[in-house]
């Protein structure tokens, strides 16, 4: 395998998007300037059955490493994700069972696909971790945690935030940092590249490559992509963009976002060029309208995740749909089995729940044939049209 040592492709592997590179920046730098084909991986729980964007910066990551001719693995955490990263919960995350987690992960390749290359000479791999954590014993385990202190685990925010609001931490997942370190022991790689809110779990992998193999291991911690309140973009926040979405959804989720993300979804989650970038921050700076740099984001993130043809679809939807304030030419129909606003908004998936669709009607969200439906109780009869928001429609039958 040849590998590729162009300045200017590594600079952009070490800067776009990086929080921080452990050891340092100028270690891995000589490392791939080597000519040495490194090793390296991201591993992904399946707590849900599709990735999302915020997965989407570190398959964009490890596909720059793939391009450079590096050995990338993409990781399924069957086993850890059947207890659950306690990373950034204030309350025990509820376990799933095995059946659970793999059929989560059951499209999980394919949606990666978008941005991964599993075929040719420099195909990512796809590995479980059941495949050796579910053959440990418990003296397997008793030995990986004396290498770690308790005085450690409860540096983690999270667990001092925990403790001072008196919620209870489970022994179980002090242990997950353990699991995740012990997985790239397990396949003895170079590296890992996480968000930088894996990083404690990440440098829990370091340590235990040190200790156990007299091995540096890199870790490359990524940006998070969040919203105006510091938020991630994510399924626990409820502010997702899943490789699933419709391009309709996807774009005009994207429209949606802060004037304040724009510069950073296109640095995480596009292939533009950074000088381009840098050039929308001058224009926008100096009176720029950051909806047309808005929209081309949209595109792009659409495009990437999706494809061309899906981000054009998005495109038009968009202009026709929200731009003209024009209804769409189809709308989805539904037969409800109740004809009350709060049943259809469930049945018809635009509320998660009877009490989210409750919200939604409080909140003024909801419309029945253009107007505001202002009653939780309002019924609805057929041939009605049910608005929520800007982009979602269904006509009652």
């Amino acid at each position: 395998m040849v590998i590729n040592t162009d300045p200017q492709k590594i600079d952009e592997l070490l800067t776009r998007g990086v929080e921080n590179i452990y050891p340092k920046k100028e270690w891995l730098q000589k490392e791939l300037e080597s000519g040495r084909r490194l090793s390296l991986y991201t591993g992904y729980d399946p707590t849900a059955p599709t990735l999302h964007i915020g997965h989407g910066i570190t398959l964009m990551k490890l596909r720059q490493f793939q391009d450079l001719g590096h050995r990338v693995i993409m990781l399924i955490g069957d086993f850890t994700g059947m207890i659950g990263d306690p990373t950034d919960k204030t309350a025990v995350r509820s376990a799933l069972t095995k059946e659970q987690v793999m059929e989560n992960c059951r499209e999980y390749q394919k949606q990666a696909g978008h941005i991964l290359d599993f075929t040719g000479n420099n195909a990512v791999e796809l590995k479980y971790n059941s495949e050796w954590l579910g053959k440990m014993n418990f003296a397997d385990v008793l030995q990986l945690t004396s290498h770690f202190t308790v005085q450690r685990m409860l540096e983690r925010d999270m667990f001092d935030k925990r403790m001072k609001d008196a919620k209870p931490i489970y022994l179980h997942e002090f242990m997950y940092p353990v699991m995740q370190g012990y997985d790239c022991v397990a396949m003895d790689v170079d590296g890992e590249v996480g968000g930088n809110d894996q990083t404690f779990n990440m440098l829990a992998g370091r340590t235990l490559m040190k200790d156990l193999k007299n091995k540096e291991k890199f870790v490359l911690a990524m940006k998070l992509l969040t919203d105006n309140a510091g938020k991630k973009m994510g399924k626990s926040e409820g502010n997702m963009i899943a490789f699933t979405d419709s391009p309709q959804d996807m774009f005009g989720k994207v429209m949606s976002w802060s004037d304040e993300m724009i510069l950073n979804g296109f640095e995480l989650c596009t292939r533009v060029n950074m000088d381009e970038i840098k050039q929308m921050e001058k224009e926008m700076k100096a009176g720029a309208n950051p909806r047309d740099y808005k929209l081309k984001l949209a595109h792009e993130i659409t495009m990437t995740f999706l494809g061309e043809s899906a981000a054009k679809i998005g495109r038009e939807h968009f202009a026709t749909v929200i731009q003209s304030k024009d209804r769409p030419d189809e709308i989805n129909e539904l037969k409800p089995s109740a004809y009350d606003i709060v049943t259809v908004l469930v049945e018809s998936k635009m509320a998660s729940s009877k009490t989210d669709a409750r919200k939604l009607v409080v909140q003024n969200a909801v419309k029945i044939n253009d107007q505001k439906a202002d009653n939780i109780d309002a019924i609805v009869k057929p041939g009605d049209v049910i608005q929520k928001g800007k982009r979602f429609f269904v006509k009652v039958i």
